[in-house]
């Protein structure tokens, strides 16, 4: 065999070696992100088992909450019986992780292979009953409050203690920022304020207006903002965000104004939360800006196809 043929066959054997290098890494990442996806889905599927079965102690508390608020006070038994929707697989809070994980399912161009399996880590320990029970404690205290002191607080300090710590605080507050229940919109001016989802809308009426720059200087204690927000808040709404707090800071500096985020010091208030709650999630905190922390994973450039299956 000639020099040159035995180029040209270890030339072919070389361009092989790297086709199937590169698929085989591709394949990997598809088998990650299916893996990852079915963890969440199992953890979903089990998180509304609990649920319906009643085996979720913060739910059964907030059913009961709500009960007894609509008995105290029946001008508020509408909004309270809305709030204790999230007791059930029915409510808000559980259908946002369904929803989620159908997005992720069919994911946006935006979103690289590393971000769609740190999103489908997010989403299995937000489904985790621990955490959840733990984030029931906003809407329950949304309950408490309004109950004037009838019905205690869950997993926070009290009302009097945190006036004390934090300042004067406000019937409704643990839900505003919560992207599960409403949305910052910017008028005409650029100023922001925050909008209630449909059937929260009425806590408008209780809350009041609520003006971004304002609320991010002084918002009060809440699971949501101060321990939960990565968990359970989509990948969209989470940019989103991020993107206001950056125009808020660009338009103060160009009034001379300091802007201070909303999430730049946790506030004081959190009282017996689980141990999951103080355990800091499995991805990386700087996941969102396009880095992974799952073993050879880590080319942020590559896309997944779409429409991985559930494998319920």
């Amino acid at each position: 065999m000639s020099n040159f043929r035995i180029w040209k066959l270890v030339s072919l054997l070389c361009v092989l070696s790297l086709m199937l290098g590169c698929e085989s890494k591709e394949e990997r990442i598809q088998q990650t992100i299916t893996h990852t996806l079915q963890e969440a889905s199992t953890a979903i599927n089990t998180l509304g088992t609990a649920l319906d079965k009643k085996q979720v102690r913060n739910a059964n508390l907030l059913t009961e909450y709500g009960k007894v608020l609509s008995q105290q006070k029946p001008q508020l038994s509408e909004i309270a019986q809305i709030i204790s929707q999230d007791a059930t697989s029915s409510g808000t809070l559980y259908q946002s992780l369904l929803t989620r994980y159908q997005s992720l399912k069919s994911p946006a161009s935006s979103m690289n292979s590393d971000d769609i399996i740190n999103q489908a880590v997010l989403l299995k320990e937000a489904a985790s009953i621990s955490l959840f029970n733990d984030a029931l404690t906003d809407p329950i205290n949304v309950l408490a409050d309004m109950s004037d002191g009838k019905l205690a607080r869950v997993g926070a300090i009290s009302q009097q203690a945190e006036q004390t710590a934090n300042g004067q605080t406000g019937v409704g507050n643990q839900l505003v920022g919560n992207a599960n229940y409403g949305e910052w919109q910017t008028n005409s001016n650029g100023t922001s304020f925050w909008m209630w989802y449909g059937m929260y809308r009425m806590l408008g009426d209780i809350v009041g207006d609520v003006e971004y720059g304002r609320w991010s200087k002084h918002r009060k204690y809440s699971y949501y903002s101060d321990y939960g927000r990565h968990r359970y808040t989509s990948y969209k709404s989470y940019k989103r965000q991020t993107e206001l707090a950056k125009r808020t800071q660009q338009s103060y500096q160009r009034q001379g104004k300091q802007f201070t985020s909303p999430y730049a010091k946790k506030k004081s208030g959190a009282s017996g939360l689980s141990r999951s709650s103080n355990t800091p999630s499995a991805v990386t905190r700087s996941s969102y800006s396009r880095t992974s922390s799952y073993g050879s994973v880590r080319n942020s450039s590559s896309r997944t196809s779409r429409g991985v299956s559930r494998g319920k």
